[in-house]
């Protein structure tokens, strides 16, 4: 690469006005991809389910992903990587297809119509002007929320925490080998972080893999497929099914949740990442609404369920990643793991989990900005902040938060005029959490 050129792309991607390097912005992509590479096993386990076939599953989500991730990488230039969505795949799953009986052709037709209206939604503006409702008085603690959320995640997936029938969850059996691995990442990366190592959490993520590799807790277990073996789910949606077979509420669920998911990831990976402007603005918002339905599009035409952002990203921004030079190493990772699955898939949660933990505690900082002498600011953010990892969603966090904070508006007589599309977000979801208490 030329002198000129690599000037061009530093250009490009404002690396003097971010602060950013070469270096730090390459690892940050490589700590974003470590976190997320489960889905590239997990979402086939889901969606086989269906009768998909593995291997074209497994395919699709490393097309999907790589061309999402590269493509909100060079067109919105954040780090932000996409990938099949967790929840939504499950719905596709569990719901769609085996509680509704709907073949899985017809609801990769669903998600197809979803990523057309979403597109659609993008050039008339309306999903920009939904994210732009959102109070800022709620940006930090949605970011604050989908920290303790992450965090929680990696709690669970470590087994330092565990679910019980008693008390909903409790301690772990520290002992246990997988979840004293994670603890020693746990502290690794902590140490890392108090000496100020730019690339602790991927430093860290690589020594848990390599130490429970010595132990005997990583085993590889190869997975071998070709890439034409893609065509099996290819191009199979089932676009006239979908439209006849009374769909309308499935598009609307595929709508609803990865609409509201994205936004809530959004917030949160650009409020760490000090993206935001001081008038609470997003920069290119519509390039990364663009990205992220051409992604869902793309997904559904390869073979695999809605595609959104992945709030793992956030493990990227916390590395040092700011341009959307992340997203796209993430994505080229993602390219190169059609070929190399069995080296990607063999990641053990106990190696991941304890980055998730400390990326979910720097994170929770954000919620200093709160204002929680004003109860009509921080009641609504104290709903926000623990409703998003207390009901596993981004999106029921931010809904209930919004609906709060509408309502105390409205009540304490501060509402004006210019608050309309709060309120009709706050209806929208008002709607949509009547719509789920029904299904």
């Amino acid at each position: 690469m030329s002198n000129s050129t690599h000037a061009r792309i530093e250009q490009y991607f404002d690396f003097r006005g971010l602060g950013a390097t070469w270096r730090t912005e390459i690892l940050a992509g490589l700590t974003t991809f470590l976190t997320m590479a489960y889905i590239i096993f997990v979402n086939p386990a889901i969606l086989s389910k269906t009768g998909m076939p593995i291997a074209a599953v497994t395919a699709a989500t490393c097309l999907c992903a790589a061309f999402g991730s590269i493509l909100m990488g060079v067109l919105a230039r954040y780090p932000l990587a996409l990938a099949p969505g967790m929840g939504l795949n499950a719905y596709f799953t569990y719901t769609v297809c085996l509680k509704m009986h709907i073949p899985w052709q017809t609801a990769l037709g669903a998600v197809f119509l979803s990523g057309v209206i979403f597109l659609a939604l993008t050039f008339g503006g309306i999903r920009q002007l939904l994210v732009e409702a959102i109070p800022r008085e709620l940006h930090a603690s949605v970011a604050g929320g989908v920290g303790l959320f992450i965090a929680f995640i990696g709690l669970i997936e470590s087994g330092i925490v565990v679910r019980d029938s008693d008390t909903v969850v409790a301690l772990g059996n520290l002992r246990a080998p997988g979840t004293a691995l994670a603890l020693f990442g746990l502290l690794l990366i902590a140490v890392l972080q108090m000496l100020k190592i730019r690339a602790s959490i991927l430093v860290g993520i690589v020594g848990t893999l390599l130490t429970g590799y010595v132990f005997g807790q990583v085993h590889w277990t190869p997975q071998h497929f070709a890439l034409h073996e893609l065509t099996a789910t290819a191009g199979q949606l089932d676009i006239r099914g979908a439209l006849h077979t009374g769909a309308l509420e499935i598009i609307f669920v595929f709508l609803f949740v990865d609409l509201f998911d994205n936004v809530g990831t959004l917030v949160a990976v650009t409020k760490k990442a000090g993206l935001i402007t001081d008038d609470a603005k997003i920069p290119r918002l519509s390039r990364i609404f663009f990205a992220d339905a051409t992604a869902t599009i793309v997904g559904s035409l390869t073979g695999t369920s809605t595609v959104c952002s992945y709030i793992e990203s956030s493990a990227g921004v916390a590395a040092g990643g700011r341009t959307g030079i992340p997203a796209i190493v993430t994505g080229l990772c993602f390219l190169v793991s059609l070929f190399l699955a069995p080296l990607v898939g063999p990641i053990p949660s106990a190696a991941t989990a304890p980055a998730l933990i400390i990326v979910g505690a720097l994170m929770l900082g954000s919620i200093a900005e709160v204002d929680w002498a004003d109860a009509t600011v921080a009641i609504p953010a104290f709903l926000t902040l623990v409703m998003i990892p207390l009901t596993y969603s981004i999106a029921n966090g931010l809904g209930i938060g919004i609906t709060a904070f509408a309502a105390l508006r409205l009540f304490s007589g501060k509402a004006t005029r210019h608050d309309w599309l709060l309120f009709l977000l706050a209806g929208l979801f008002i709607a949509r959490f009547a719509f789920l208490s029904r299904t």
